[in-house]
């Protein structure tokens, strides 16, 4: 029997999930069954015409009884949603950031652990070639001086506006998960935190932090934030919304031997000797292998317990006793139309991870004091 597949969340960035259940289908690995989302479909890509519509989840459940389902939802909603699927007798592919909070991720565990059921977190990085050569090639470095994540990227006044929860800390009593560090550059910080784990350096315990912010949003766009694992390891992030020269994406770690950069984004990996960055081919489609899974009993790439760490620094960020983003006001800002940049930005992001010290410690003018937090154990 091919393995059946509804998506719910099929507008926005659930249109990447329909071009790539099409793709998988079209190899005869699956068979989409249902789409559902509150608002009207978008029309590209076409909706297969044996398809079913739903803009209720629930009737979709009951009514296609997919085998899997790809939940591309609002993260605030993600948990309530998996219960209902695995309720149903599905599997998940659930997008990231999985859940809001270390107590939901032990009620969505509790929950595939009674029912039996599989859950796949949507970290695509996590399943390339380059990435599992970076991984092999750490304890070659001997022992780390530290792990980062650097990322500039640029989001103008549109991206903000993009949905009612955009940009947004709590909406209808939720919290709500978009801040550079916890939704768009999530990838980055789980690249990190993957990289710490795969050398042993045990469960994140310290965060300190320094997040800010351009424009009246309430949620960062720009972060830096070390986190101190149980070893004495420390991980590095920085990373903007407000970026002069885009940087995809970089997971760097260093040590007497060398250092190893992978940009995340693109696959391409240099290892000590390397001239210059690779392109490796290579990446294993989280679908695909959710679907091995059920077939065959292949590990998952990303499983939802794998992302644990990811769920406590998500949550030490969100949780409603955070203070708020720091605003830059207009002498640290560059307003340029609907575009707004941090002069200087990149060769800070650069020097943070180079030395390892937040702004504040380097005496920059507009740096205001870290946040910090124990982190529980998970």
């Amino acid at each position: 029997m091919t393995t059946t597949v509804a998506l719910i969340g099929a507008n926005g960035h659930g249109r990447w999930h329909r071009r790539r259940i099409a793709e998988v289908a079209a190899a005869g690995r699956l068979r989409l069954v249902a789409l559902a989302d509150l608002r009207p479909l978008e029309p590209d890509p076409p909706v297969p015409p044996e398809v079913l519509v739903f803009t209720d989840h629930r009737e979709l459940l009951a009514e296609a009884a997919p085998d899997v389902v790809v939940i591309c939802t609002p993260p605030h909603t993600h948990l309530q949603i998996a219960l209902d699927a695995i309720a149903a007798g599905c599997d998940l592919l659930l997008e990231k950031p999985p859940v809001a909070s270390l107590a939901a991720h032990l009620t969505l565990t509790a929950s595939l652990t009674a029912a039996g059921r599989a859950c796949q977190v949507g970290f695509q990085a996590l399943g390339s070639t380059a990435w599992q050569r970076f991984r092999d090639a750490l304890p070659g470095l001997g022992t780390l001086g530290g792990i980062t994540a650097t990322a500039s990227w640029q989001r103008d006044d549109l991206y903000y506006t993009r949905s009612p929860w955009a940009g947004r800390r709590v909406v209808a009593g939720r919290p709500v998960i978009d801040g550079a560090l916890v939704n768009p550059l999530a990838h980055a910080v789980m690249q990190a935190l993957a990289s710490a784990q795969a050398v042993g350096a045990g469960r994140p315990r310290q965060l300190a932090a320094e997040r800010y912010r351009v424009r009246p949003i309430e949620v960062e766009d720009t972060a830096f934030a070390r986190i101190t694992f149980e070893s004495g390891l420390h991980v590095m992030i920085a990373v903007t919304l407000a970026g002069e020269d885009f940087i995809a994406g970089e997971i760097a770690a260093r040590g007497p031997a060398g250092r190893a950069v992978l940009e995340y984004p693109t696959d391409r990996l240099a290892l000590p000797g390397d001239a210059e960055p690779r392109p490796v081919e290579g990446r294993a489609d989280l679908l695909t292998n959710l679907v091995e899974h059920r077939e065959h009993g292949t590990p998952l790439l990303v499983p939802l317990e794998v992302t644990a760490d990811f769920t406590a620094v998500l949550e030490a960020l969100t949780v409603p006793d955070v203070p708020m983003p720091h605003p830059l006001d207009d002498s640290a800002v560059l307003t340029e139309g609907p575009k707004r940049t941090i002069p200087g930005v990149n060769d800070l992001l650069r020097k943070v991870v180079e030395t390892m010290a937040l702004p504040s410690e380097m005496g920059v003018p507009w740096a205001v004091r870290p946040f910090t937090q124990r982190l529980p154990v998970t």
